[in-house]
């Protein structure tokens, strides 16, 4: 009977919460919306993002001077093409079969980058090849080098097709950038201290130096973005293989009305993210596969200060039919996470590896703050993950950083119909601050048919298991 009416609470609070949401993210309300189910609120964001349209005219990058065979520097080529296409309206920039050596990819408005099946980009590995561009960090805005492809401030953007965009990192150029001697390296390099640069950067944005001061590039050993969308509306990732990225693979970073559809993710290197929405809105990914070296998607809001300073929420973000393989984390929300997180649906997605940390995790501290609230699961099957099926840790710490005063709050975490083999450690793993508990988490119709320990629970207020079995036994609340 309590389970029951824990069950009536948390549903009356989603009635009184979904009829607020429509106010608060913008999307058209229609007389079908039925607020308080959050799956229909989830349709609705999916029907409110529109597949960009592109003008019918196709511009082929061998017209422009390109040469295949992975050797000819095409830089100039793929500029030229992409330039004409958005002067004359827009439309195709096609990338035939054949491997296209070059240096970084700017898109314009109206512009489908399109690699034709059997089409490889082969981007530079030599930094100098990279301009400096405004473009982000582990969630601190910077003046740093220019992603492999790059989009700024643009609207109606695509790269799609069935070819590859290989960024060719390895432990001999971008990846030992990063000092962990756990990715391969033998010893450090000189100057290669990419903690201490970092460290830099995040005191930069503390003392709130303006972004178009901090300048790094050459000599600071902070590797650029792989696919970057910043500050674009109206944009399409599409069927394409990512491999071997320099840092994070996919970054939409202050976008609205995103889908990735599609594509496959291969890059084990540090930090080599799946793909990281930030301080974005109405973000759709689904029938992707990821293989990764860090999370296979960590949806973020920005870092610290610099979070606070955006003041941007990621919003409405909807994953659906997925594949994770290697990685930290299957869907992670942080620890960049500063600006806040809300209405995040993930559903019909497959987690397996032995080498796969978690399937969801929530990771923050007391130096970003901010909320994350509204996360949906429902329909995953799990076969192994090593440490935890959920994890909700507010003391996540990296880089030796201290306690911060910004104590962050995260609440309503639903996770319904999922089937986890081998759990690992922990069934449920949460770390909450007295002061601020993790609030309202339930599990519906969980089976996690083996794991070490059920949970280990740390400050949550307001766990709910129905209908969950864990190694075989019915769950009950445990006490906080």
């Amino acid at each position: 009977m309590r389970k029951k009416i824990f069950f009536i609470i948390n549903r009356l609070s989603s009635i009184v919460l979904f009829s607020l949401l429509f106010v608060s993210c913008g999307v058209k309300q229609t007389k079908t919306i039925v607020s308080a189910d959050p799956w229909k609120t989830m349709q609705h964001i999916i029907d409110s993002v529109k597949v960009p349209s592109f003008r019918d005219k196709t511009y082929v990058i061998t017209d422009f001077g390109a040469q295949s065979g992975g050797v000819f520097d095409n830089t100039q080529a793929f500029k030229k093409a992409i330039q004409h296409c958005g002067k004359n309206g827009g439309g195709k920039v096609l990338v035939p079969s054949g491997k296209y050596f070059t240096g970084p990819i700017h898109l314009e408005d109206n512009v489908n980058l399109h690699l034709q099946e059997g089409a490889e980009i082969l981007f530079s590995t030599n930094s100098a090849d990279y301009p400096i561009v405004h473009t982000s960090w582990e969630g601190t805005e910077l003046m740093n080098y220019s992603p492999l492809i790059y989009a700024y401030q643009k609207t109606n953007v695509a790269v799609t097709g069935k070819g590859i965009l290989n960024g060719q990192s390895n432990n001999e150029n971008w990846w030992w950038w990063c000092s962990k001697k756990e990715y391969g390296w033998k010893e450090e390099k000189p100057n290669q201290n990419d903690p201490l640069n970092r460290l830099r950067l995040i005191a930069m944005a503390e003392e709130a130096v303006p972004v178009s001061e901090r300048v790094f590039g050459e000599g600071h050993y902070l590797r650029p973005n792989f696919v970057e969308f910043f500050d674009c509306k109206n944009v399409l990732l599409k069927d394409v293989k990512i491999v071997n990225a320099p840092f994070w693979v996919v970054h939409p970073i202050k976008s609205s009305n995103v889908i990735i559809d599609g594509i496959t993710v291969e890059s084990h290197g540090p930090n080599n993210d799946g793909c990281d929405p930030e301080y974005s809105k109405n973000v759709i990914i689904k029938n992707c596969t990821f293989n990764t070296g860090d999370d296979c998607i960590a949806i973020k809001s920005g870092r610290d200060a610099d979070g606070r300073r955006v003041a941007m929420k990621s919003e409405n973000i909807v994953v659906q039919n997925c594949k994770m393989i290697d990685g930290h984390g299957g869907v992670v929300i942080g620890s960049e996470i500063s600006g806040g997180v809300r209405n995040v649906f993930v559903e019909n997605c497959i987690m397996d590896s032995p080498n796969l940390d978690r399937a969801i995790r929530i990771k923050t501290n007391s130096n970003r703050g901010g909320l994350i609230e509204n996360v949906y699961v429902r329909n995953l099957e799990v076969g192994q993950v090593k440490e935890a099926v959920l994890k909700l840790n507010m003391f996540y710490e990296v880089y030796g950083a201290k306690p911060g005063t910004f104590i962050p709050q995260i609440q309503n975490i639903f996770l319904e119909n999922i089937t986890v083999k081998d759990g690992g450690m922990y069934g449920i793993l949460a770390k909450g601050y007295k002061e601020s508990p993790i609030k309202n988490v339930t599990l519906k119709n969980v089976k996690i048919i083996k794991v070490k320990e059920a949970y280990s629970i740390e400050n949550l207020e307001g766990l709910t298991l129905i209908d969950t079995y864990i190694n075989g036994v019915l769950a009950e609340s445990p006490k906080n």
